[in-house]
């Protein structure tokens, strides 16, 4: 996935401007920055969710020529607001939530098939939330509920998920259950693109995106000494790295 040029609106005003980013396919790549600088904007503008210009593509092919329901299928999206109970009916089920996954895949008014059916199982037992299946969503706890909308992201089976503070409210066990099926999901060659204010973490994505006040500030490698850097000044010198195993760990200075 790619974008040229690219600038974010909401109403008049351009939350992004001349942004130009590339997403490896395949891989997972974090976008960070301070509060403000525009990283949920980039993801709703690649789902397609916010006016934008300039040019925004997936294997080459511009998203502007991908149906509706083609691009449903292709990049699945769970928003940063989606754990508002308010937003859900009193009666809709988690099963039923997670089911909400699969209309790309169904045809005007058919029944979900025994395929829509397994694929909301699987997903539903992968981020530990089988049990809570029969249960209303407004009556789950935020982190019950967070599983919940990771499982209607899964059940999509798309290529490219697009996750905004996709680890909101889970608690640490969780949290390393995320990233096991976050490795999973690159075995199957998927595509990962998180928001996360949670460094640590992000320092685990293969690909960094840094913003800064509606601009690209950084791209590159996890691994790479001028990422590192780029993360230090990001953050204007209050940060520092440390290595821990195979991993780096950002910590206040």
């Amino acid at each position: 996935m790619k974008a040229r040029q690219l600038n974010v609106y909401r109403g008049p005003c351009a939350i992004l401007s001349d942004l130009n980013i590339d997403i490896p396919q395949g891989k997972w790549t974090s976008v960070i920055g301070p509060n403000g600088a525009g990283k949920s904007s980039l993801l709703q503008a690649m789902a397609g969710l916010l006016k934008w210009d300039g040019s925004i593509t997936i294997d080459e092919v511009p998203l502007s020529a991908f149906t509706p329901k083609d691009l449903a299928k292709k990049i699945a999206w769970l928003d940063q607001g989606s754990n508002n109970s308010e937003e859900f009916d009193d009666s809709l089920s988690a099963y039923d939530t997670v089911m909400l996954g699969r209309i790309p895949h169904q045809g005007w008014l058919h029944l979900p098939s025994n395929a829509d059916h397994i694929s909301v199982e699987r997903a539903l037992q992968q981020t530990d939330a089988w049990h809570l299946r029969h249960r209303p969503l407004q009556q789950l706890s935020g982190g019950e509920r967070q599983r919940v909308l990771l499982a209607r992201l899964l059940a999509v089976d798309s290529d490219i998920l697009l996750m905004d503070e996709p680890l909101a409210n889970l608690d640490p066990p969780h949290q390393s259950d995320f990233l096991k099926w976050q490795n999973d999901l690159l075995t199957q060659g998927k595509t990962l693109v998180t928001v996360l204010h949670e460094i640590q973490f992000a320092l685990r994505a293969d690909h960094l995106v840094m913003l800064s006040k509606g601009k690209l500030h950084f791209q590159g490698s996890n691994q790479d000494p001028r990422t590192h850097q780029a993360l230090i000044e990001l953050f204007d010198g209050r940060i520092h790295l440390e290595k821990l195993g195979d991993d780096w760990v950002a910590l206040p200075k």
